[in-house]
Order: structure tokens, then C-alpha cells, then sequence
């Protein structure tokens, strides 16, 4: 398995990870400052995004994290330990998604007004938060600023499929278009 060190060694890496409490994500490090994820599990399965702008700092050697806040007004903050192969994700989800989750199940980038609308349309407060741990179930070498990582909506086995080495060839490109 890959030795993490760097910020290098992170960039450019595609996790697959399943939250103690079932939730299964798939995250995409496409660059710097920049993610690509979809969402496997839980009450907003079937959600995908591209390009989510992001802060990514490595807090002491191989030990990472990411923050972010989403046009729906979700703040998430992950740490990851990949060579532990453990992260550690939490979720602040607003009031409106808690309550309204199918609005947010979608390809977001597709839907960045309709976010910002139930934004501000349906109640922000109490935030609904989700603190978990993570087992890293997959790491993939990508390399940096791979469009096809993530290029079309989750499917019910799509991470057995890339963990079986049936989704992408020797090069990280999708096999089956």
C-alpha cells in the first residue's frame, strides 16, 4: 500500500470509506483546492458533486484535512489517516436538509440556484450534526485533475464495481461510458 507523507502524496488520490453508521462515500482529492465526491449511503445517497471548492491543509505527516461549505449551507470537515486507512467526517447539516434531504439528491452542480433557494427558503437552525468515524475501504491513484474519477451519478454496486477493478482501466479512466 501507498506510503502517505506529503500534501503530494495525498492530491490526487480517490477514497472510497464507510461511516460507522453505514453511510458509504466515495471522495475524489482532485487538486489542491478542489474535490469531486458522490454518496453511497445514508439520507442523501445518490447526491454527487464536482468541483466543490475546499480547504485542504496536512495537519503533521500523513494525516490530512478538508473543510468546506456547500451552496445547500452543509459545512463538513474530514480528516483523513490514510495509511491507517481511518478518517474521521463531520457533518453539519442545516435544519432544511435534515428535513428536506431529497432536494439536495441530485447532481448539485446542476442545481447550484435550486441549493441556494431551499437555502434560504426553508429553516438554517438547529444545525443536525453527525460526527463519525470512517473505515477507508479503497485508495486509488488518480493523479491530479482526472474529469472522469467522478463523471456520472452513483449506482447501487459502483463501489463494488471500483473496488473489483471493473470501473476504471490501468490509466483511471472509466471503462464502461
Amino acid at each position: 500500500m501507498k506510503k502517505f507523507s506529503t500534501l503530494e502524496d495525498f492530491v490526487g488520490t480517490h477514497f472510497i470509506y464507510t461511516y460507522d453508521n453505514g453511510w458509504e462515500y466515495e471522495l475524489y482529492v482532485k487538486n489542491e483546492h478542489t474535490i469531486d465526491y458522490r454518496i453511497h449511503g445514508g439520507m442523501v445517497a445518490g447526491r454527487w458533486v464536482k468541483n466543490q471548492e475546499v480547504s485542504l491543509v496536512m495537519l503533521t505527516e500523513g494525516i490530512y484535512k478538508i473543510t468546506w461549505t456547500e451552496p445547500t449551507g452543509t459545512d463538513v470537515a474530514l480528516d483523513f489517516l490514510p495509511n491507517d486507512e481511518k478518517m474521521h467526517g463531520m457533518i453539519f447539516f442545516p435544519k432544511w436538509v435534515h428535513e428536506h434531504p431529497e432536494i439536495t439528491v441530485c447532481f448539485q452542480n446542476d442545481f447550484i440556484d435550486l441549493m441556494h433557494e431551499s437555502r434560504e427558503k426553508y429553516e438554517t437552525y438547529p444545525k443536525y450534526l453527525i460526527p463519525e468515524f470512517a473505515k477507508i475501504t479503497y485508495i486509488g491513484e488518480a493523479g491530479k485533475d482526472n474529469d472522469e474519477v467522478v463523471a456520472q451519478a452513483p449506482y447501487k454496486e459502483m463501489t463494488d464495481d471500483i473496488r473489483a477493478g471493473k470501473y476504471y482501466d490501468a490509466n483511471y479512466k472509466m471503462m464502461n461510458k
